[in-house]
């Protein structure tokens, strides 16, 4: 390499690499300060994180419509009593009618524009680098609004009052949104493994990734050192191999 004066790429370099260790302090500052991974739009860690809060979502939302069910069975066993006057049964169905409204309202939530209960629909969640879909997750989409296999039965244009319904129309929805619920437990499991997985495979990656690319600082430390020595002895031979040139010359010219 040669001696030159007017431009300095070593120390260009060192500078490019001061300001990206600079920049990567200054993130690593911000999310242990703040407590949070995600402290900038280029953190969102993906898909796989946005559908386990997807189906922590549709959890919830089942957890609701669970109680409202709940609910609405002791509005029914109300209901049938018979020491209950028409007063009484009017302000029942009040109730029972809100909690209709309720229950319709959860049919049609979503997140991030996804709906959460569409009808025989699912998502699918890729888990490798390589987008496989052997390892790939399906994440289903229950339909809360199916008559057979939600709650269709309690909040359907037909039924105007709880007089429209019976125990076991309730106690069948109930379950149904029990099983819902168990089928999104599972899945939100899975995504949790999937997770882990990817955590422990991140990090096997960076390791070996460290050990073929990053610099051994000790191993460089001594390396600097001697090649620090050496330019300097090279630099004092220099300069007298010129002090010896300077001499011979006075002799000729002398």
């Amino acid at each position: 390499m040669s001696v030159v004066i007017n431009s300095n790429i070593t120390a260009s370099l060192a500078a490019n690499n001061l300001a990206y260790s600079n920049q990567m302090l200054q993130e690593s500052l911000t999310k242990l300060s703040s407590g949070s991974k995600i402290v900038s739009p280029a953190d969102d860690p993906g898909g796989l994180a946005v559908s386990m809060k997807l189906s922590a979502t549709a959890n919830r939302d089942l957890q609701v419509a669970g109680s409202i069910l709940d609910r609405v069975s002791q509005l029914e066993t109300l209901y049938q009593d018979p020491t209950k006057n028409s007063s009484d049964l009017a302000n029942y169905d009040d109730e029972f009618t809100q909690l209709q409204s309720e229950l319709t309202s959860l049919t049609s939530e979503s997140f991030n524009g996804v709906s959460l209960f569409s009808t025989g629909t699912s998502l699918t969640v890729y888990t490798t680098e390589d987008l496989s879909s052997t390892s790939a997750i399906s994440v289903s989409q229950q339909d809360l609004a199916s008559t057979s296999t939600g709650i269709g039965a309690i909040n359907a244009s037909s039924v105007t009052s709880l007089s429209d319904l019976t125990l076991s129309d309730i106690t069948s929805a109930i379950q149904n949104v029990a099983s819902m619920r168990a089928v999104n437990g599972a899945e939100q499991s899975r995504l949790s493994f999937a997770n882990t997985m990817l955590t422990t495979n991140q990090t096997n990656l960076q390791s070996a990734v460290s050990n073929i690319s990053d610099v051994n600082v000790a191993q460089e430390t001594t390396n600097l050192a001697k090649w620090n020595v050496l330019v300097q002895a090279g630099t004092a031979m220099l300069t007298q191999a010129n002090q010896s040139a300077q001499t011979t010359l006075k002799l000729i010219t002398g």
